[in-house]
């Protein structure tokens, strides 16, 4: 992915640019929000999808912590999430992501 900006600081946190723009990614490329958190996302062992189901934990980092609290501003939230535990766990229903732009309109 080419950007104009860079995604992560120094000592690997995600840049306000970065989460800025997952707070604003639109609501018609939702999988492409998701490639994109994913990317930024440490730990990649504790982000899973099973079948339409998205699981993350932070692993109690704060770099993930910040990209969980910027998906929160997105309408993927409102749309997908499903339920938060204690400790930083998240499963989002990705049956309820729009799948086309018409879907999303």
């Amino acid at each position: 992915m080419s950007e104009e900006f860079e995604l992560l600081d120094e000592d690997g946190y995600p840049t306000d640019e970065a989460l800025k723009r997952i707070v604003e990614w639109s609501h018609t490329d939702m999988p492409g929000l998701l490639e994109y958190a994913r990317e930024l996302w440490t730990y990649q062992d504790r982000w899973t999808v099973e079948g339409e189901k998205l699981f993350v934990s932070t692993g109690g980092w704060s770099g993930n912590e910040s990209i969980i609290a910027a998906m929160g501003r997105n309408l993927f939230w409102l749309l997908c999430w499903e339920q938060s535990r204690r400790g930083g766990h998240y499963i989002f229903d990705l049956s309820r992501m729009p799948r086309t732009e018409k879907q999303a309109a």
